[in-house]
């Protein structure tokens, strides 16, 4: 997990006379080794700037070429804050930082706040740094597959070492641009008929390949790849000598087409099965079921399990958008008590609430309320609201859920005391992939615009009353049982 990019140390004599890496440690430290040195602090802004640090990992950030107020300049923690943002979970990563002469064998907690993150870096181990061994022999050469409109070779990598002049302009980019690029830098790859990636597997065997589906991403146009592996004098896996095959365009178009009307069908598989059992040997692994674990890699089994439940709700929503903007699409006619869809919904989202410094009150459901709608989706929708509202309320703060009659219309509000919502904001999250700042964590920009198609299909409505700084009020109506 280390990066090509290296911070600079200072040196210190050994007992035999040679340099070795010296990391500052906290005051009173002595001479402990790096793996007595406590959890140090290090905290960033969402533009990934750092604000403060502890001394030792602001002196390897300095020797990186960094300061307090610029970019974190060790690639490895900025890397591990910027997931987490994008994640908007607590991570865990096992990392190594290289100073000067020195790698820093280090355990990553990532936790976000609103844009901002801090990280706890656990230094575990100091180590001489890893030299790449000197290559004994060049591996011999490898004709392409016979037959090819263009050639191209990889090394080990797959990063692209040879290229036609003409081949490198068909995939949009010149022969200097190409080289050193990784080869799905030029092709797009698509899974076989049989669902594998041949180049795929083909590398791990080291090992010929052919027919392997792909397109070229600066036009679009399908081709078939195939390539000779080639090898090095120890007969380990030096790359690919591979040919580049024009496609039918028609039978590259044909395939998602088809596929389309199937997609929410083929979701169970493809997606949601393999998630279900990630999320699940994550759960037994972080639970211990198998014995106890190390607590660092019981924190990453965690992280796992909340990444992909992440990505569950996303196929969730993927379902859901597909479903509703079909032209059979039907809601369910019922009565529904609103007061107990809330209920309910604050129930879900108590744990989430309470980790978020959050509170959510419920003093205004104790009456009833009947709606007409369909429960799953009433319920669906709050989640949404409710679980908005915990994300943007800053720690200590507090949403409120209340019900009203308003003619014959059932209405209940979800408020929230964050940043709030401009004006010229607000007809804009209601639409599909929209979100007011991409930056801040979040989801996926579906869940207001799915939320609003399901309230009107119910014969209601979803709006927002805000105002920046003044936190926001989502207003959900039904029509009155």
């Amino acid at each position: 997990m280390r990066g090509d990019d290296r911070a600079g140390c200072t040196t210190g004599a050994g007992d035999d006379g040679a340099a070795r890496a010296v990391p500052r440690r906290r005051a009173g430290a002595g001479a402990r080794g790096v793996s007595e040195v406590a959890p140090l602090d290090l905290r960033v802004d969402r533009e990934d700037r750092l604000l403060a640090a502890d001394p030792l990992l602001a002196a390897i950030n300095e020797r990186a070429g960094g300061a307090t107020g610029r970019a974190l300049a060790v690639p490895q923690l900025a890397a591990i804050a910027r997931l987490a943002r994008r994640l908007d979970i607590g991570i865990g990563r096992a990392t190594t930082i290289a100073d000067g002469e020195a790698d820093l064998d280090c355990w990553i907690a990532a936790t976000p706040d609103r844009g901002d993150v801090t990280l706890s870096v656990s230094l575990l181990r100091e180590r001489p740094a890893w030299r790449a061994p000197v290559a004994t022999a060049v591996p011999a050469r490898v004709p392409p597959p016979p037959g090819a409109d263009w050639t191209w070779e990889t090394d080990a990598d797959l990063r692209i070492v040879r290229i036609d002049t003409a081949g490198a302009l068909l995939a949009g980019v010149t022969p200097a641009d190409a080289l050193g690029q990784p080869v799905t830098r030029l092709f797009a790859l698509a899974t076989s008929p049989q669902g594998g990636l041949p180049l795929v597997d083909a590398m791990a065997e080291a090992a010929d390949f052919d027919a392997q589906p792909a397109s070229i991403p600066a036009t679009g146009a399908p081709v078939m790849l195939a390539g000779h592996a080639r090898l090095d004098a120890a007969g380990r896996f030096a790359g690919f000598a591979g040919g580049t095959f024009a496609a039918p365009r028609a039978s590259a178009e044909a395939a998602p087409a088809a596929a389309t009307p199937t997609f929410n069908a083929r979701l169970e598989r493809i997606l949601r099965g393999p998630l279900g059992r990630i999320v699940a040997h994550a759960d037994s692994i972080h639970a211990g079921a198998d014995g106890p674990l190390e607590p660092h890699y019981a924190d990453y089994a965690a992280d796992i399990s909340s990444a992909g439940r992440h990505l569950l709700g996303l196929v969730d929503d993927l379902v859901d958008l597909e479903a509703i903007e079909r032209a059979d699409f039907r809601i369910e006619r019922e009565a529904v008590d609103l007061a107990d869809v809330a209920r309910r919904a604050a129930g879900l989202l108590a744990v989430r609430a309470a980790d978020a410094g959050v509170t959510i009150d419920r003093s205004g459901l104790d009456q009833p309320l009947p709606a007409i709608g369909e429960f799953r989706r009433c319920l669906q929708i709050l989640v949404n609201l409710v679980g908005n509202a915990v994300r943007y309320s800053p720690r200590g703060g507090t949403v409120w859920l209340t019900l009203q009659r308003e003619e014959a219309r059932a209405v209940l509000i979800v408020a929230d005391q964050g940043k709030g919502i401009a004006v010229a904001d607000q007809a804009r999250i209601f639409e599909k992939f929209e979100r007011v700042d991409v930056t801040e964590p979040g989801g996926s920009g579906l869940g207001l615009y799915i939320a609003r198609r399901l309230a009107r299909a119910m014969d209601g409505d979803l709006t927002v009353d805000s105002a920046p700084g003044m936190g926001a009020r989502f207003v959900l109506s039904l029509p009155l049982a």
